[in-house]
């Protein structure tokens, strides 16, 4: 097994390891929010944390360990590259230029426009030890039938046209994109195999029970009734037609545009589970207006208890007690940067009466973010729009039971085509993102929103 190898599969393991780790810390967040829970619980839910944090940290040192042998390696290639063997030692028989007994590396009567080299460069800059060594030997070879290429000095400025200019593919700045928090953080469930809606029986009508007037007089009665919830199977999809030359003669071009469709996609999917009109969660939700000309963070924060007051009273005995609250990161942050020494009247499951929450430093699109100061997870989504009220500078803030946000994907979402016969008289291969979703958040209705004059743009004043 190669060095390469090694690396790809120590990154691979650090991966898995974050993974669980971050499973591990959700799992104690959602422990902490559980009105019952023991401190042994809790202990033990630490511990299987922290025994989490100490593998990343095993698969991280591992990782570093893997790649600075490799840059060690990269550096004593380079140097021996640059380097003459001294005449009293002999040097290895792969190490010599046998000219007349071998062909050369690299043959202008085989590759008249020198294609080979030019790879061989580019694969070389990218790790490729094979590469490396031809192009070593080609310069040993160099040193043999032209030894004034390693006497005189002379710098790239002098060999414009020979000075292959080099790209870092692996570096390459996608497009940023707001992706797919709330859609991972609500109910998801798998999409039936046929059919362009779902269908949900709702009892709107209940039977009744009432104390009866006297003995053998009749009873309350009242017929049960349902109404039926017809959900929409929605197609959400991307395109794009690339040259057949900008696959095949560029770098990395087809999954580098595939990842951005990927990307679009899971954007798209999530933000309209939030701002459809009629059906989104902006829509669907009852109103709470937050009214003011400064706003603080400690005039805001009774606003999201009241929306929690809001979603419990709406699910009554159906509450999970699953509850997120949902916003923009710049409505996270504004509420992180309040201080006040005002504390609650009301200890809350492991957050200090001190604490006006907890931010867990998770990265953007990672899960839970933080705990507000009565231990409710916060979501950040940066698909909640920060254009609305009269100044079009108002976000809202939303606040609802994850488990009755219901989101139907088929597994295999979203699907990718590669059609080539389409566009083949111009060379062009087009690809396709699909996929289909349904979601709804009226099962029950029972989501809350936030909003008003006191979610302008925040001003981070310490207030």
């Amino acid at each position: 097994m190669t060095l390469a190898q090694l690396i790809a599969q120590a990154r691979e393991a650090l991966a898995t390891a974050l993974t669980a780790r971050q499973q591990e810390q959700d799992a104690l967040v959602a422990l902490r929010s559980d009105e019952t829970l023991t401190e042994d619980a809790v202990r033990d839910q630490v511990a299987r944390r922290d025994a989490a944090d100490a593998e990343v940290t095993r698969r991280q040192d591992a990782l570093a360990e893997l790649e600075t042998e490799q840059a060690r390696e990269v550096e004593l290639a380079a140097l021996q590259a640059r380097t003459v063997p001294a005449a009293i030692r002999a040097p290895a028989y792969d190490q010599v230029a046998r000219v007349g007994a071998e062909e050369r590396t690299y043959r202008a009567d085989q590759d008249r426009r020198g294609q080979g080299f030019e790879r061989d460069v580019a694969a070389a800059f990218l790790g490729d030890y094979e590469a490396r060594d031809r192009l070593a030997r080609h310069m040993q070879e160099e040193r043999v039938d032209r030894p004034e290429v390693a006497q005189r000095a002379a710098g790239t400025g002098a060999f414009t046209g020979l000075v292959v200019p080099q790209y870092l593919t692996e570096l390459y700045a996608p497009a940023t994109a707001a992706l797919r928090p709330f859609a991972d953080a609500i109910s998801r469930h798998d999409l039936p195999a046929q059919g362009m809606s779902v269908n949900i029986s709702r009892i709107t009508t209940a039977t009744s029970a009432a104390l009866q007037a006297s003995e053998n007089t009749s009873v309350s009665n009242t017929d049960i009734d349902d109404t039926l919830l017809t959900i929409p199977v929605q197609t959400i999809a991307g395109q794009q037609t690339l040259s057949r030359q900008a696959i095949e003669r560029g770098a990395g071009v087809e999954p580098i545009v595939l990842k951005d469709l990927f990307r679009r996609y899971a954007t798209t999917l999530d933000n309209t589970l939030i701002n459809q009109a009629t059906t989104g969660l902006a829509a669907s939700a009852t109103t709470i207006t937050y009214t003011s000309g400064s706003p603080t963070v400690v005039a805001a924060y009774p606003q999201i208890i009241a929306g929690l007051a809001g979603v419990e009273g709406a699910m009554l005995d159906q509450a999970s007690g699953e509850n997120i609250v949902v916003m923009h990161s710049r409505r996270w942050y504004w509420l992180q940067n309040g201080l006040s020494s005002t504390w609650p009247l009301i200890s809350q499951p492991g957050i200090a009466a001190q604490m006006g929450g907890t931010n867990l430093a998770n990265t953007y699109g990672s899960g839970v973010r933080g705990v507000l100061p009565n231990g409710t997870p916060v979501v950040v989504d940066n698909n909640v729009v920060t254009n609305l009220g009269a100044g079009t500078n108002q976000d809202e803030i939303y606040v609802v039971d994850r488990n009755e946000c219901h989101l139907w994907e088929d597994s295999n979402a979203p699907m990718y085509i590669r059609a080539e016969q389409p566009a083949a008289a111009s060379l062009g291969v087009l690809m396709v993102v699909y996929g289909y979703a349904a979601y709804t958040h009226s099962r029950y209705s029972h989501a809350q929103k936030i909003t008003g004059t006191g979610l302008v743009a925040p001003a981070f004043t310490g207030a």
